[in-house]
This record gives structure tokens, C-alpha cells and sequence, in this order.
């Protein structure tokens, strides 16, 4: 079996892997805390070339303030969407992330 037919290219655009993406990452961080909310930050210089992520808990977010969002590539995450390993590593990705938000939550009452 060759490696196209395993992860196929299937076409997409922007706004349509930008929706993806954050449900993706929703439904991976609200498994370590269901209020952990999501921000995708998809406009200006980023807008169609990549996204930037932050989880937050009530006034705590993750990356920490001053500290760099998640970056992902428009490419990497429209071709990647479509692989089982590159998922699962986004998914460890963002649940190690939501992990230490919501451990940071907690020990702040």
C-alpha cells in the first residue's frame, strides 16, 4: 500500500482547517479540565500561514502570559490532520499543556 493511499491529501482551505484545529484541541484539552477553553489566534500577519493556540482557565492561560502561543503551520496542520501519528502527538501536545494549566489552577485554589 502506498503512503498516499494510507493519508490522502484531501483538500482544504484555511478557514475549514482552522475549524478543525480547534476542535481538535478542544476536545483534547477539555479532557484534563472541561473548562479549559481555547483561543485560535487566525488573523493578521498569521492569517492563511499558520495559527497560534493558548488554553485558558479562568484568568490563568497556557503558554503563560509573555510565553510564545502554540505555532502550527497552515501545511503542516492541513496535511497532518490526515495522519494518525502526527494527531496523536498534537493531541500529547495539547493535553501536557492543559495538564500543567489546570495543576497551576489548582494549586492556586
Amino acid at each position: 500500500m502506498s503512503p498516499a493511499s494510507v493519508n490522502p491529501s484531501i483538500p482544504t482551505d484555511y478557514l475549514e482547517t482552522g475549524a478543525w484545529l480547534a476542535g481538535f484541541v478542544r476536545s483534547h484539552a477539555k479532557r484534563e479540565d472541561v473548562r479549559i477553553e481555547v483561543l485560535l489566534d487566525m488573523g493578521g500577519s498569521r492569517e492563511g500561514s499558520s495559527y497560534a493556540v493558548r488554553l485558558t482557565l479562568g484568568t490563568r492561560g497556557s503558554p503563560g502570559l509573555g510565553s510564545p502561543p502554540i505555532e502550527l503551520d497552515f501545511h503542516e496542520v492541513a496535511e497532518g490532520r490526515t495522519r494518525f501519528a502526527w494527531c496523536a502527538a498534537l493531541g500529547e501536545r495539547v493535553q501536557a499543556a492543559a495538564r500543567d494549566l489546570h495543576g497551576a489552577a489548582r494549586s492556586t485554589g
